[in-house]
């Protein structure tokens, strides 16, 4: 709505500090942000070029306000009037941003490595989990995405990882519209930064 646009345009005004552009060190001031152990991977998805545009690659380097109203639309929730299609258009938009969260080299795979990676900085604030207990946590994860996305695996084969079909296959079922949110927007929480 044309109210929500411009609580966005107040936001970015407040991250940017009246600028035209956000660098990723705008993100700095955000608290919500603060302590996310994935806070990096969330902050490299406003830049990263495959969520601002099809077809493209790469880091930007700033955001103006209509890429960060482009990066916003993937948190917006579901609209009462959606038929099947647009549902169907919409859940596969959220899964593509989360899937290039997970995708740090842009091959179009979430390798075990990635995978890995990711499930260290989720589990990076428990003191009591070792990285070994993460990596072991991460390997059966990976293991059971091959059996729902390949089945079973001959001894010889090796699964090279996690593509976007494969992906979906794995979101199915879970109600990933209502979970995927951003609190940082609130106003309030900013204005005792400075």
């Amino acid at each position: 709505t044309s109210e929500q646009i411009e609580h966005l345009h107040r936001r970015f005004k407040q991250l940017s500090r009246d600028q035209l552009t956000i660098r990723k060190e705008n993100f700095d001031s955000i608290p919500d942000l603060e302590f996310n152990p994935i806070r990096g991977k969330i902050v490299h998805a406003f830049f990263d070029k495959r969520n601002l545009r099809p077809e493209s690659d790469g880091l930007a380097d700033e955001i103006n306000f209509e890429d960060f109203l482009t990066i916003m639309s993937y948190f917006r929730p579901i609209e009462m009037n959606m038929d099947e299609e647009q549902l169907d258009r919409f859940r596969k938009e959220k899964l593509k941003f989360l899937f290039h969260m997970y995708d740090s080299d842009h091959d179009g795979k979430i390798t075990l490595q990635e995978y890995r990676n990711v499930v260290e900085e989720l589990l990076s604030g428990n003191p009591h989990l070792e990285k070994e207990s993460a990596r072991s946590i991460a390997d059966g994860a990976m293991m059971e995405a091959a059996s729902i996305c390949v089945g079973q695996m001959g001894p010889d084969q090796v699964y090279e990882g996690i593509t976007f079909e494969d992906f979906l296959k794995m979101w199915q079922g879970i109600d990933i519209e209502t979970k995927m949110h951003v609190r940082f927007l609130n106003m309030e929480t900013i204005a005792h930064c400075y």
